[in-house]
């Protein structure tokens, strides 16, 4: 059969994405919605799901509402995130509960989540109990994987185990979830299901680490960012954690003057971290972690029982993304 590539499948998505926006009365409600959904992303949660019920020759129409939902939920998400974080800019825009106040963005979150499941219910009956299953699981996760990362930023030591959990539940279990619905509204065996939800995982917790690297040490002109956020943050990164494990004498002690002062200059705060970063080969540390992960979702993919033909539009796409420098 003709397999859609990664970028054709996103084109797809985004003309159905266009078309199928959550309205209704009053306006106040639903603007905040299409403001956040209008917003440019990688859509990598929907095109991913698509994806996988390409691989197992699904219906592209049955598969298209399911993607909106998880685009839908994750966006949901990033509403409530940034009220929480008190974040200003998404995406380079105001933030939700910037632009139209924070009880608007509360309530108007609130009706994304109750409209993920009305995209939902497309799904014939047979395949609604797994999906439902499968979402929801993610999504308790991603509310715990929040309140982690939130208990992190009042603690002084995490344990990397502990960091790599938070990730996990964060930010990669919904890339898991993504292409195991796919899988299922394909009508995928439990393996082939189970094998894409690590696949999705691993790629996840991949691409946090490989960003905490580029937040540090990216190129700032591709990275499309200011390099060394997380430093001036202190934000509890694989590369802070692992340099926190492995410090001792005079490195110890400028990591602890650094975290702890209010009143320096944030760019020598940067510099002195990062060489920090350089002598303790914390970089080194996080790369080979990113390849663990990165195998372990290639290893998944391959374990599928599909010919390499099926899987290499994933493969590629895998691929690419965590090799990126932006």
């Amino acid at each position: 059969m003709y397999m859609f590539s990664l970028s054709q499948l996103a084109d797809i998505y985004q003309q159905y994405h266009h078309s199928s926006g959550v309205t209704g009365s009053p306006a106040e409600l639903y603007t905040p919605i299409d403001y956040i959904m209008s917003l440019s992303g990688k859509r990598a949660r929907p095109v991913l799901c698509l994806a996988a019920n390409q691989m197992f020759d699904g219906d592209m129409q049955q598969a298209l509402p399911l993607a909106y939902a998880i685009e839908l939920f994750h966006n949901f998400t990033l509403v409530h995130d940034d009220i929480m974080d008190e974040a200003p800019l998404r995406r380079g825009k105001h933030t939700v509960h910037k632009e139209f106040g924070t009880a608007r963005a509360i309530l108007s979150g609130d009706v994304m989540l109750i409209y993920v499941y009305e995209y939902f219910k497309h799904l014939p009956d047979a395949a609604f109990r797994q999906v439902m299953e499968v979402f929801n699981k993610a999504a308790i996760e991603v509310c715990e994987g929040q309140q982690m990362d939130m208990n992190f930023e009042e603690r002084q030591q995490v344990a990397l185990n502990e960091y790599l959990q938070m990730i996990s539940c964060k930010t990669a279990v919904l890339l898991g979830a993504s292409l195991q619905i796919g899988a299922i509204a394909a009508g995928a065996s439990l393996h082939d299901q189970q094998a894409l939800y690590k696949v999705g995982v691993d790629t996840g917790v991949a691409f946090q680490i490989q960003d905490d690297i580029l937040d540090s040490f990216g190129d700032e002109a591709t990275f499309g960012k200011s390099i060394g956020g997380d430093i001036r943050q202190n934000k509890k990164t694989y590369l802070l954690i692992r340099a926190l494990e492995l410090a001792t004498g005079d490195d110890k002690n400028q990591l602890d003057y650094y975290l702890h002062v209010t009143d320096t200059d944030p760019e020598e705060k940067v510099a002195a971290i990062k060489q920090i970063y350089t002598k303790l080969n914390v970089v080194q540390a996080a790369e080979a972690m990113q390849q663990e992960y990165h195998k372990g979702a290639l290893d998944a993919l391959h374990s599928l029982s599909l010919d390499k033909a099926q899987i290499a539009p994933l493969e590629d796409y895998i691929n690419t993304l965590l090799k990126r420098k932006v």
